[in-house]
């Protein structure tokens, strides 16, 4: 059982990973806007995610 949890755990991870860089990349490349937001500001969250998303997903596979 606790090889499963562990599968899906990692699972859960690289979902997440995936998605924040989808995100983050379709915000740095103009395709996902938020309307409220000045076009130059998404840009920069969205590096902001993208950076934070790398040097997480670095730091948590050197931890193991």
């Amino acid at each position: 059982m606790a090889k499963q949890s562990s599968v899906l755990n990692f699972v859960a991870w690289l979902t997440g990973v995936l998605v924040s860089l989808a995100v983050g990349f379709g915000m740095t490349g103009r395709t996902l806007t938020i309307p409220w937001l000045p076009e130059v500001v998404t840009q920069v969250a969205g590096w902001v995610v993208v950076i934070t998303t790398v040097v997480s997903a670095v730091l948590a596979v050197l931890k193991e």
